[in-house]
């Protein structure tokens, strides 16, 4: 961790942390509820970080103030939809580093010495750990961390389990359910006993299979986030004794009748840790599950790449070099499952990527050894 310094009296030091890898603040200074949000604002643009001393819901105010006036320079839809995905993720990026800089302290318990405050220390424990000394954030991670805790609490229910999947911090949540729902439907390969699920998350894809009676099931991740938060929630469902959790390689030792992986569907280079879930850089881990498939297969075995073709359809992947990737790893395409997405942004016109979400269409390939 790095140290912001500012002047409050007389100097001042906390550590920086930022877990989506914004910059370490160069320039601190006070604020308060008298800050205006034009000064803020622009304060935040030149890239001075404001460290607010005043009321907490008032912090909330100004930041949404704040992302008003950004929200002026959104972009529309621009020539393609290549370019239209570019100028949407520098404008996100742009976003998150603005008001990224309107920032709080965190005390060595985790409390937030502001007016009004609500209590947040349970939710940085589970976040961060136990408290190491003051700490400064960006009130929007804060905000995640908070927002992180309530889902944890109240889970997210998944018809395919008839139960609830408990998302830690920094781990995927499974609130689309119908790449879920091909998992809980798509036909078993004769006589499966043992699975492998990559990149587990949650654990969702592992509990699916240990429901539909898969007998041992290992699930993989690269997040230990991700590994104690699968655990927790194959647990809680009763399936401790069927699904092993390991990590961080993508496959486990030895072969499995049947692998599953549901990969980050966009081929992009991720921001941050926070980013895995939805962003993998050149398509990694996707070739890595295809490329790794034929040696881990058990006779008779079948690989499901559960995958959107989103990124198709953003011009950041062409189907031919899908089905080249799956040729060349000495793969045939047994079926294919197809799903629509069934999430608001579907319906969202003024989100300059809608033709694409809107055409989305999510795949289960089942894959085998010729």
């Amino acid at each position: 961790m790095s140290t912001i310094r500012w002047i409050e009296a007389q100097a001042r030091s906390a550590r920086w942390h930022s877990e989506s890898g914004l910059p370490l603040p160069r320039r601190v200074v006070v604020a308060d509820d008298r800050m205006r949000a034009a000064v803020a604002y622009r304060l935040a643009c030149e890239g001075t970080a404001l460290l607010w001393r005043g009321d907490y819901y008032n912090a909330r105010q100004l930041l949404r103030a704040m992302d008003r006036r950004i929200g002026r320079a959104a972009p529309g839809a621009a020539g393609t939809p290549a370019e239209s995905f570019r100028l949407y993720r520098r404008f996100r990026a742009h976003r998150a580093r603005v008001l990224g800089k309107l920032l709080v302290l965190l005390e060595e318990d985790h409390t937030l010495a502001l007016r009004r405050a609500p209590d947040v220390s349970r939710a940085c424990v589970e976040a961060y750990g136990p408290s190491d000394g003051p700490v400064a954030v960006a009130l929007t991670e804060l905000l995640g961390v908070i927002s992180a805790r309530e889902w944890r609490e109240n889970g997210v229910h998944v018809p395919a389990l008839n139960a609830r999947i408990h998302p830690h911090y920094g781990v995927f949540a499974p609130t689309r359910s119908e790449y879920v729902d091909l998992v809980a439907r798509a036909p078993l390969p004769p006589g499966v006993c043992a699975a492998f699920d990559l990149g587990t998350g949650t654990g969702v894809l592992a509990a699916v299979l240990a429901r539909r009676g898969v007998r041992q099931v290992v699930a993989t991740d690269v997040s230990a986030r991700a590994r104690a938060c699968a655990w927790d929630n194959v647990r809680r469902l009763g399936f401790g004794g069927t699904v092993r959790v390991a990590g961080p390689d993508l496959y486990p030792e030895g072969r499995a009748h049947l692998v599953v992986c549901n990969p980050p569907w966009i081929p992009a280079r991720p921001a941050s840790d926070l980013d895995l879930g939805v962003y993998d850089a050149g398509g990694g881990m996707l070739h890595g599950f295809l490329d790794g498939l034929a040696g881990r297969l058990e006779p008779g075995g079948e690989g499901w790449l559960v995958l959107s073709d989103l990124a198709e359809r953003l011009g950041l992947r062409t189907r031919a070099e899908l089905l080249t990737a799956i040729e060349a790893a000495g793969l045939r395409i047994v079926d294919r499952l197809d799903t629509r997405p069934r999430h608001a942004r579907v319906r969202d016109r003024h989100d300059p990527l809608h033709a694409a979400r809107a055409a989305e269409v999510t795949s289960l390939w089942r894959l085998a050894v010729p």
